[in-house]
């Protein structure tokens, strides 16, 4: 036991873990700054009844639950460019709920399908968030490259998004098997 304290009381081991103690409490503070801002964010939705003016807004377009897909698909795609899934959730769910319960459509595959979305916008070339987290821990691979290995993986993306929307049983099966 004596040894095993004396490896602690190392100057390499007490940089390492005053290291690994700082990143840590920066990553949880920049999480929870996030949680915090999203929390405002939604506490103003709320006050300000823009969830439900966007419905209304969109009254138009609600006919076709497609429609709606297609265009929250976009959304997501951009966003993902942009910041990361925990924001993107944080800061569309509250807007988009309303607006698919509107349009009819099934909110537990709704919330699959966001997930899903949204992952597949973390990693879309040319500007996929995930891309640039490769490229960091990747300094030597060109960017070119992680494009063109990251696009069999969007295309299966695609194409599973595809599916769920032409036949969403696949997604509700288990589920509806639960009840």
């Amino acid at each position: 036991m004596g040894s095993e304290l004396w490896h602690l009381q190392s100057p390499f081991i007490k940089r390492r873990l005053h290291s690994a103690a700082t990143d840590t409490a920066k990553t949880c503070g920049a999480l929870y700054l996030v949680l915090i801002a999203a929390n405002l964010f939604n506490f103003f939705l709320a006050l300000s009844d823009l969830p439900f003016s966007l419905t209304s807004l969109f009254s138009d377009i609600l006919t076709s639950p497609l429609t709606v897909i297609l265009l929250m698909s976009a959304i997501y795609l951009v966003l993902g460019t942009l910041m990361d899934s925990l924001a993107m959730l944080l800061l569309t769910v509250p807007l988009f709920v309303p607006i698919a319960d509107a349009a009819g459509i099934n909110l537990v595959w709704f919330g699959i399908y966001v997930v899903m979305v949204v992952e597949m916008g973390l990693i879309t070339p040319p500007v996929g968030m995930n891309l640039f987290v490769l490229k960091t821990t990747n300094s030597d691979i060109p960017m070119v490259a992680l494009w063109k290995g990251v696009m069999p993986f969007v295309v299966a993306d695609v194409i599973r998004i595809g599916l769920i929307i032409a036949f969403p049983a696949l997604v509700m099966w288990l589920p509806e098997a639960a009840r």
